[in-house]
Order: C-alpha cells, then sequence, then structure tokens
C-alpha cells in the first residue's frame, strides 16, 4: 500500500498540482499586499482619503470607529469594504493567470493534426481513413498514399 501510495505522489501530474498550489498562494499573498498597499490608496484618496476596508455596515446598537475595532469588540457587521478588497484581488489574480495562461500557449508547438477519416468519392459519405469499401454505398476504395 505504501508503494502505491509512493508511486501516486511521484506521478507528475500530482507534483505540479502541489507545486501549482505554492506557487498560488504565494501569488495570491504577493497580489494582496500589492491591492492594500499600492493600489486601494491611490483609489482612496480619489474618493475623498477612504479606506475601503472601513466601509461596513454594524448591525448592532453601539457605534464603532472602525470595521476592524467592530470585528474586535464581536459585533456583528457586514464587512463589504473588506469583500471590495477581496474581489479586487480576485480580479487581479484571475487576469494575472490569463495571460500566464495566454502566454504559454503562445510558447507550445502546435500538435499535429490527425486525420481520422476521410470523404469516399462516390457517395460523399465520412468513412475511416483506413477503409478500403465504403460501408454506406460499398464501393470499392484505393488507398493513396
Amino acid at each position: 500500500m505504501f508503494a502505491e501510495f509512493k508511486a501516486f505522489i511521484m506521478r507528475g501530474n500530482v507534483m505540479d498540482l502541489s507545486i501549482a498550489v505554492i506557487m498560488g498562494t504565494a501569488f495570491g499573498s504577493v497580489v494582496k499586499t500589492f491591492t492594500d498597499a499600492i493600489l486601494m490608496p491611490p483609489i482612496g484618496l480619489l474618493l475623498g482619503k477612504t479606506d475601503f476596508s472601513n466601509f461596513y455596515i454594524n448591525l448592532s446598537e453601539k457605534t464603532y470607529a472602525s470595521y476592524s475595532t467592530a470585528k474586535a469588540a464581536g459585533a456583528p457587521v457586514i464587512g463589504f469594504g473588506v469583500f471590495a478588497n477581496t474581489l479586487i484581488n480576485f480580479v487581479i489574480i484571475a487576469f494575472a493567470i490569463f495571460l500566464l495562461i495566454k502566454s504559454m500557449k503562445h510558447f507550445q508547438k502546435p500538435q499535429p493534426v490527425v486525420v481520422s477519416t476521410k470523404t469516399c468519392p462516390y457517395c460523399m459519405s465520412d468513412i475511416p481513413a483506413k477503409a478500403t469499401r465504403c460501408p454506406h454505398c460499398t464501393s470499392e476504395l484505393v488507398n493513396e498514399p
């Protein structure tokens, strides 16, 4: 059983997936830092010196100075500003992955086209490429190189 598990883990797909998860986690933290520290402050400044992470709806009767103090106090809050930051992070990550996949496809060699069918010259039906007689009209076919 251990040998089977070892063979499963050492397969290329599992190793590729584990590396992708680790790289995705690291990339996610880079994008989160980029969004929180570089992208959102100028946007907040343009919108009147606003910090998006402090946009929240307080569902309790007490008043709190910020979203983080309300959460620390255990108050029920809807943090739509934090959600907006997370949504922006997601869009940035999705766009970066799109660009990465697009560039990878650009560098891949095109796969050769394998022809598995041909057209019967008598009845114009699609038939297997290696056929010597058409199954539709029973005409004998000459195999061409």
